[in-house]
Order: C-alpha cells, then structure tokens, then sequence
C-alpha cells in the first residue's frame, strides 16, 4: 500500500504543508497549515467509485482495466514543531 506524508513546514512568509517535493498554498499560522494538512490527508482517504480506464504502453499497446474505488493510500501528517 502507497503512503502519503504531509509534512508542516516553513514557507515563504508563513506555513504549508509538504508532500514529496511539492508544497501546499501559505497559510499565515503554524495551526492553520496543520488543520488544512488533515484535511487533505482526510480526503485523500476517502474511497471512490470503481471505474474503467484506460491507457496506452510505451510500445504502443492500448490496455483497459477495471480501477476499484477503494484503493486508497495509507496517510499521515509530520509536525515537528
């Protein structure tokens, strides 16, 4: 299973939260980058409806898949102020 790390930083002139080398908006508090960091952990959670999709392979091959709704990451949020 995936997981997915939101971590509360430092950014600009203010706080956001960090996943992989992409941050959020800024937030102006510490307390509120941390709520919007769980909120998005939250959601991203939150299982969806299965679907079909498809997509094309490096040699060219087109292939259809059947995509369950509940395959959802693991996530967490790091504060270490």
């Amino acid at each position: 299973m995936v997981k997915v790390t939101y971590r509360i930083v430092q950014h600009e002139d203010g706080w956001a939260y960090k996943v992989g080398d992409v941050f959020s908006e800024t937030f102006p508090s510490h307390d509120g980058a941390l709520a919007a960091a769980k909120l998005a952990a939250a959601e991203q959670r939150v299982p969806g409806e299965t679907t079909g999709i498809e997509y094309e392979t490096a040699d060219g091959k087109w292939h259809e898949e059947l995509e369950a709704g509940d395959d959802r990451p693991e996530t967490e949020v790091e504060d270490d102020a």
